[in-house]
């Protein structure tokens, strides 16, 4: 088993924790003003319940990764509430429920390839790419003089995903998304 540090944690990995094995839904780095110190909050769910839980982890506390197999496997396509994703390497269909990919289906376009992760040969999981390209299909027209300043406002891209882009982002761009964060990171 490896062990990994607790910054090293992201959305859709699989560690051990108090002899389970969890899912990673979401991961932020919080720091503290003052003498508090910094700290990952990890919000998780048991592969095997279902359950959900948010958990600290000390920045420079050791977690343990789950050993998983992973395979690369390309989406399809959706079939009512499941998704079907192939194996690349012998053609074999797989079908993936959306309570498997919780808070990742809103990153899935047709011909993604994605890492499954098996544990125990039963799929747990999705490790999706750091980004993905997205076509903005609706958000406010561009305010005259806009720059990039600080403010943002709310896009829709081709998936459903709602994403916050700087002003001069356009309807029919395509841009950038970290699929960790769900953030803007450029246009295209």
């Amino acid at each position: 088993m490896a062990k990994v540090i607790a910054t090293e944690i992201r959305a859709g990995n699989l560690i051990e924790w108090d002899k389970r094995v969890w899912r990673v839904l979401k991961s932020y780095h919080v720091h503290v003003g003052g003498r508090g110190g910094a700290f990952m909050q990890v919000e998780m769910k048991d592969i095997e319940t279902g359950t959900k839980g948010n958990q600290r982890f000390r920045t420079d506390e050791k977690i343990e990764r789950a050993f998983v197999e992973a395979r690369d496997m390309e989406y399809l396509y959706a079939d009512g509430n499941s998704y079907v994703f192939m194996d690349r390497e012998n053609y074999e269909q797989l079908n993936l429920s959306a309570e498997l990919l919780e808070g990742q289906i809103e990153y899935l376009l047709p011909n993604t390839t994605v890492q499954v992760n098996f544990h125990n040969e039963r799929p747990i999981g999705v490790q999706l790419p750091p980004s993905v390209v997205l076509t903005i299909t609706d958000t406010e027209p561009t305010l005259r003089g806009a720059t990039a300043t600080g403010s943002f406002k709310p896009a829709t891209c081709e998936t459903g995903l709602v994403v916050q882009v700087p002003p001069f982002v356009q309807q029919g761009e395509k841009i950038k998304i970290n699929t960790d964060s769900g953030e803007y990171i450029e246009r295209m």
